[in-house]
């Protein structure tokens, strides 16, 4: 687990001004109004006789570092709200306008923890694209008045 390089790069999102367009630089996406890293991210669960002990380990070690993360921005900048990205997926298929990083988010995981400093949204969570995918956690950064 590197949690001193996490919360470095969670950092670095909040510091770095959004561009003014889409771009792509490593494992941070960034657009108008947010960016969004890739943490770790584990081996992907595409092998039919693998182990389910590994995938346990995975989706447990993934988690470990997600709530971790929590703890030291809990201790930051107090209690997180629970961010129900199932709902803000529910608005995008029925085609309604979701926010960066939100519409990004929700389509591969099912809650996120939020603060909101400095006028940003400040976002993690552990997602997964497809069950043979590889599990992700995921930092966000938005701009907090887009971001509901």
């Amino acid at each position: 687990m590197d949690l001193p390089g996490h919360v470095a790069t969670v950092d670095a999102l909040r510091a770095r001004p959004f561009p003014a367009r889409e771009e792509r630089s490593g494992a941070v996406e960034s657009g108008p109004g947010y960016h969004i890293a890739d943490l770790p991210i584990s081996e992907d669960f595409r092998d039919a006789d693998g182990d389910p002990a590994d995938r346990r380990q995975a989706e447990d070690d993934t988690e470990a570092e997600c709530q971790a993360l929590v703890e030291v921005f809990t201790e930051r900048w107090g209690a997180p709200e629970t961010v129900d990205l199932a709902a803000h997926l529910e608005r995008l298929v029925e085609g309604e306008p979701v926010p960066r990083p939100l519409s990004t988010l929700c389509t591969y995981a099912h809650e996120a923890w939020a603060w909101r400093v400095d006028g940003r949204w400040v976002g993690v969570c552990v997602g997964q694209w497809d069950r043979e995918l590889p599990l992700q956690l995921v930092a966000a950064v938005g701009d907090a008045a887009a971001v509901p």
